[in-house]
């Protein structure tokens, strides 16, 4: 179910043109160190190790394990299981603290360009990933989903959102994905931070999701 209070703006060209410029921004930081990190914290789709078997007819040479050949003096392969897939929320902070910045652009705008390479990363990874925007209120939620076509909408949305709310509620936040995530999830929360102790409700939510707290700062802020 997707919610709002506020709502998307429509899609002329020239949005759409920015939501093309954000994928091919993005996309070259996925492809370079941020999708290693990303496969280094979550393991994401992939084949994890299991055993080491001995060799049958029909395994191919490549999962030959040398070593244990070597050692045992006839051939072993790898096994590998193929790893769940993962489940990414992203929670972006569009308040009005947000709506600041002394460098180039305001912190919602390098906000929404986090989250836009973590969904990039998401996909690529073959994860599903959902955004849920927010202020004092739950403003916006799309549920996860994969492939590339799902994850271009949250990139038009991360654009062209209008917010309703001026103010932050992160407590507010983190009770509504305790409420509403029904499985392990992994939690980018994107903010600024300002004004907030959370840090009982974030330990709380950490007891059954993986929450990774991402702080978008402006220099002048330092």
């Amino acid at each position: 179910m997707t919610a709002a209070t506020g709502t998307p703006v429509g899609v002329p060209p020239e949005i759409l043109r920015q939501v093309k410029l954000l994928e091919l921004r993005t996309r070259g930081l996925v492809n370079s160190v941020f999708t290693g990190e990303y496969r280094s914290v979550f393991k994401g789709q992939g084949m994890e190790f299991s055993e080491v078997r001995e060799y049958q007819p029909g395994d191919e040479v490549r999962t030959i394990d040398w070593n244990v050949t070597a050692r045992m003096r006839r051939p072993f392969v790898k096994r590998y299981i193929e790893e769940r897939e993962l489940t990414v929320m992203l929670a972006v902070d569009l308040s009005g603290s947000e709506r600041f910045g002394t460098v180039r652009r305001f912190k919602s705008e390098l906000a929404s360009e986090l989250a836009a390479v973590l969904a990039m990363s998401a996909v690529r990874n073959n994860d599903r990933v959902g955004v849920v925007l927010f202020t004092d209120r739950i403003e916006y939620v799309v549920p996860p989903r994969k492939g590339r076509k799902h994850v271009l909408r949250i990139l038009r949305d991360l654009l062209t959102f209008e917010p309703v709310g001026k103010g932050t509620d992160i407590a507010g936040l983190i009770d509504h994905l305790a409420r509403t995530l029904k499985q392990k999830t992994i939690v980018f929360l994107i903010s600024d931070f300002v004004a907030e102790n959370i840090e009982r409700p974030l330990k709380i939510l950490a007891q059954r999701h993986d929450v990774v707290a991402v702080s978008v700062e402006d220099p002048s802020e330092r």
